[in-house]
């Protein structure tokens, strides 16, 4: 069986990470006869059963779980779409907690993935949940997000727009990032050639637009 095509969702809260992440496998399952899956977010169901945010020393398992769902979901999937990344998890240990500790092996788990869509700070925020922290986190979780990426050589597209327009753009981003995926020819408009001379660095790419 072919590897798996790991796409992975990360950015600020309130981003529409999830939204994103479920809208393209039902649609590339549906549309296109792929065994396309998503993985939520697995700190969710931490604070819920919890009932409350993780502690500095919980961080890892939690950046350690979420890997092991994305593993495990890339062994049965043509295509695997992650809710965030063990990256994330990293990134609000060093927001939250000052702790570069993470750093490491969630940039090692993060290149299992074979692209990076970050997820644009364009939509409102709103609560949702104990591990929601509030608009004032957004930008800098997404300025440490960049730094991260730029500094592990990672090629990321920003994904912006709202509600359809939002899919889209994910969509035509995955359709230049990976166009041995046959099944995705049409589905997607034509990228303009300025724009595919961007993508790799984290600039606009397919419908995208840099924050």
């Amino acid at each position: 069986m072919a590897e798996a095509v790991v796409v992975a969702f990360v950015g600020a809260e309130s981003t529409g990470k999830t939204a994103l992440a479920q809208a393209l496998a039902q649609r590339l399952a549906r549309e296109h006869g792929l065994r396309a899956t998503w993985v939520p977010e697995w700190l969710r169901p931490w604070c819920d059963e919890h009932g409350r945010t993780p502690r500095r020393h919980e961080q890892a398992e939690i950046a350690a779980a979420q890997t092991a769902l994305i593993d495990q979901a890339a062994c049965t999937h043509d295509i695997v779409f992650a809710d965030t990344t063990a990256l994330m998890t990293a990134v609000y240990s060093h927001i939250v907690f000052g702790d570069d500790s993470l750093d490491a092996m969630a940039v090692a788990a993060h290149r299992r993935c074979g692209l990076t869509l970050l997820t644009g700070l364009d939509m409102p925020w709103e609560p949702d949940g104990l591990q929601r922290e509030g608009p004032h986190v957004r930008p800098p979780v997404d300025a440490r997000l960049r730094t991260l990426l730029h500094a592990h050589g990672f090629a990321y597209s920003v994904i912006l727009g709202q509600g359809a327009q939002r899919e889209q753009a994910a969509l035509q981003a995955l359709a230049f990032a990976r166009p041995g995926l046959s099944a995705l020819r049409g589905a997607a408009s034509p990228v303009p050639a300025r724009q595919r001379a961007t993508a790799a660095n984290g600039l606009p790419a397919a419908g995208c637009a840099a924050a």
